[in-house]
């Protein structure tokens, strides 16, 4: 069979499998669907051999008609090898047919083009359920349009990468970016309909993939003139796409018709959370996170269900150094399930044919990688962190960059001071758990207490006073009739002026009261007579010299709770991190039951501090002397208020873990670095785990180090990746020559698998991004002076 020359395919087991199977999983497509399939027939004109069917993935191709998905199939019969034809007396393999498949992510249909060669084009479309349908001009319109934004906006998308994927220019001409625009311009509002980031729950007008394909395209250039000429038409018929003229003018730096339009905007759609975060990066660029930060929380109350609004606030706490805040912010955060791409499920090809192009193999830019090269350590390969997607890896970053910001022994400072921990709340628990055995007893006063709220409970709630019903009963109603906490005591004003008289007594002691937190909490009271409070504060009296001999004087203790609390400093190999204690959370996943329970975890804590300022019962049987004594024992070590606590929710109690792990292996890589060094030793590692280092030391924010590990790994074998890095960091760091050496060797492993699109990329973004900065002849002028390979330097101009 005669192979494509230059182009991916892989040959079928069974004639139309592919096809078949792309029809099977329309239904599986959620936002902007697979790319492009298509799908040639070959024959060889024989009647005695069977006709081969073969396929290959492609995007940016013109998807506005029939006629020029037929011209692209047309195309591949150049593309057969045709050198067998010579050595035979027979006629060579030519194409038969051919079929081309494209997604509408608007209308959730598959259209498709059958050519026959020569011969005829038919084009139809697959609905869900599989049947056919006629086109329309308005169906033409949105598959153009859908086939532009996928190859616009996974043209760098790590989670977008097939093999035998061909990637050509979307757009060629300025012919093509007028006829672009004016499609996006027809199919503004109906843009929600295709999806959004994973990080919006919601697509709306503004924030959807046709918004974000407009900005990248003309954005990574930085050609927001063209943007905003289509956003200025679009905001005089719907006033929330002001966000996006204003963002526009910003990227033209006309920051005051930016302010302008934002001005007019806010008055007239002032719940946009969209055109809410403009201003607030408008403002943080400007050096006013105050001001940000106050817009960020009406961007909250806007949306309150949207991930980014959060997460927009958190950046700004962290701007201001509020890092308790931050902490807070970040665990509100609504977290979304990341759906992955839409792709193809193909059934295994019976071969697949992958040729490399003659230049790029005499370019020598492309090593062979060795076996011993993608070798790595197991503690590096089994990293958590990289697995991360969507809302959780925005959520880790932002931890991430709070901890490189005030260190890690702060951080778990500030964790402990937000959050409930788990051992924390297993003292509380166990406390409680104590207080009704003490508070029993045999005295005919609690007796009398005791029936008279039995009798109580019987009544319905509704023939109850106000203050008959108890707090866990008004926290149950609240929360569906379910509730964790102890039952709270009856408490009127009678106790509350005699609960005021042994707080002075317990002042005179030294003890604070009012803060619930304390480790001299007194056990709770269920009800008081004047002979118990007499028995009470003598008891307290005792109780208190029992402490003093026991833990020194009252002072001392005072002062020891009053000092700031030291994180102790261990000298011990690395890492010297300490590991996250474990943070109290529910088992659940949903936002409502975090809520719920936060909210017991409150009153939980109100009633602790309450316990604290009613006293010590009293109890008349001599053996309950002991058990009391033990009770508050039990909270003084256990009695903390969690009054201005939550509790952490579960993924977030889970990315501290991952954290820990990225810091522990960063510093084990570090202090080995530092002791080689010392030992005037070489340090050497496979490039993989140079790779994975370097990914960790960016994930730390350590750019440093991460340029070096980068710089490392491309030196012992060709990494993609990693030169993807290098590139983002040498045009920041403006070095023209060593940018464009990371450029043309992504050129030739781009045009290598058959990414032959030169623009959006993220070669062409930062090349942009170069020549803003030094200007366009010290690039030009540099890249000749390199001496590339001529058919390397065609490409790369």
């Amino acid at each position: 069979m005669a192979d494509f020359v230059s182009q991916p395919e892989f040959v079928e087991v069974e004639l139309g499998e592919s096809l078949i199977s792309r029809t099977e999983t329309l239904a599986s497509f959620r936002e902007l669907g697979p790319p492009d399939l298509c799908h040639v027939i070959k024959s060889s004109g024989r009647a005695a051999v069977k006709d081969v069917g073969s396929y290959h993935y492609v995007s940016g191709v013109d998807a506005s008609s029939s006629a020029a998905l037929a011209a692209y199939i047309n195309s591949l019969t150049y593309e057969l090898d045709q050198n067998q034809a010579w050595f035979s007396a027979k006629g060579g393999w030519k194409l038969k047919s051919g079929a081309y498949c494209c997604f509408n992510a608007f209308s959730r249909v598959d259209v498709r083009v059958e050519v026959r060669i020569p011969g005829s084009v038919d084009a139809y479309v697959v609905d869900l359920r599989g049947e056919r349908h006629e086109t329309t001009p308005e169906i033409w319109q949105e598959v153009y349009l859908s086939a532009l934004l996928r190859a616009i906006l996974y043209a760098d998308d790590a989670n977008y990468r097939l093999a035998g994927y061909r990637k050509l220019d979307p757009i060629s001409s300025p012919d093509a970016e007028h006829r672009f625009l004016q499609a996006a311009e027809n199919l503004f509002f109906k843009g929600w309909q295709l999806g959004s980031e994973p990080e919006i729950q919601v697509a709306t007008v503004v924030s959807n993939h046709l918004t974000n394909g407009i900005l990248k395209y003309f954005g990574d250039a930085n050609r927001y003139d063209q943007a905003v000429n289509l956003f200025e038409k679009l905001y005089a018929r719907e006033p929330e796409v002001a966000a996006l003229v204003a963002e526009a003018y910003i990227g033209l730096n006309e920051e005051v018709k930016a302010v302008q339009t934002m001005h007019r905007a806010i008055k007239e759609t002032p719940q946009s959370y969209a055109l809410l975060h403009v201003q607030v990066d408008f403002l943080r660029s400007k050096g006013k996170p105050e001001w940000a930060a106050r817009l960020a929380k009406q961007a909250v109350n806007c949306a309150p269900s949207e991930f980014v609004t959060w997460a927009k606030l958190t950046e700004c706490y962290i701007e201001l150094g509020q890092w308790e805040s931050a902490l807070f912010t970040l665990n509100s955060c609504p977290m979304f399930t990341y759906n992955e791409r839409d792709l193809h499920r193909m059934p295994t090809p019976a071969r697949s044919h992958l040729p490399v192009k003659q230049f790029i193999q005499e370019s020598g830019l492309l090593n062979e990688d060795s076996a011993r090269d993608n070798e790595a350590d197991v503690a590096l390969l089994r990293l958590p962190a990289p697995a991360l997607r969507g809302t959780f890896a925005r959520a880790y970053a932002l931890l991430s960059r709070l901890a490189s910001k005030i260190g890690w022994d702060e951080l778990l400072r500030c964790r402990s001071a937000v959050f409930v921990m788990e051992e924390e709340y297993r003292a509380q628990k166990a406390a409680h758990d104590v207080e009704p055995e003490t508070a029993g007893g045999d005295d005919p006063v609690d007796q009398k207490v005791k029936e008279d709220q039995a009798e109580e409970s019987r009544l319905p709630v509704e023939e109850r006073s106000v203050e008959q019903i108890s707090e866990p009963e008004a926290v149950a109603d609240e929360h569906g009739g379910e509730t964790d906490m102890p039952p709270l005591p009856a408490y009127d004003e009678t106790q509350a002026k005699e609960a005021d008289d042994v707080v002075e007594k317990l002042d005179r002691l030294g003890i604070d009261s009012a803060a619930g937190a304390s480790s001299q909490s007194i056990p709770t009271i269920k009800i008081s007579t004047e002979s118990d409070h007499e028995r009470e504060k003598a008891e307290l009296e005792t109780y208190m010299r029992e402490q003093d001999e026991t833990n020194g004087s009252v002072a001392e203790v005072i002062e020891q709770k009053a000092a700031p609390q030291q994180v102790p400093h261990v000298h011990v190999d690395p890492p010297p991190l300490e590991k996250p204690a474990q943070a109290q959370h529910l088992s659940g996943h949903t936002r409502s039951d975090s809520s719920a329970a936060a909210s017991a975890v409150h009153a939980d804590g109100a009633a602790s501090t309450l316990n604290g300022q009613n006293g010590q019962p009293a109890h008349t049987a001599s053996g309950e002397a002991q058990q009391n004594e033990d009770t508050a024992h039990a909270h003084a070590s256990a009695g903390f208020s969690f009054t201005n606590k939550r509790l952490c929710e579960r993924w977030l109690d889970n990315a501290f873990m991952v954290l820990y792990e990225d810091l522990r292996v960063y510093t084990i890589w570090r202090a080995e670095i530092v002791h080689y060094r010392s030992q005037s030793l070489p340090y050497s590692k496979t490039g993989t785990e140079w790779e994975i280092l370097g990914e960790l030391a960016l994930r730390l924010n350590h750019k440093e180090e991460a340029k070096d590990a980068f710089q490392r790994c491309v030196d012992g074998k060709f990494s993609a990746k990693a030169l993807l890095r290098l590139l983002e960091i040498f045009s920041e760091q403006k070095d023209v020559e060593r940018t464009l050496w990371a450029a043309l060797r992504l050129t030739a492993y781009h045009h290598r698998w058959y990414m032959e699109g030169a623009y959006p990329s993220a070669v062409a973004k930062s090349l942009y991004r170069l020549i803003r900065e030094v200007g366009l002849s010290k690039v030009s002028y540099t890249l000749v002076s390199m001496n590339p390979p001529q058919p390397i330097l065609r490409l790369s101009e």
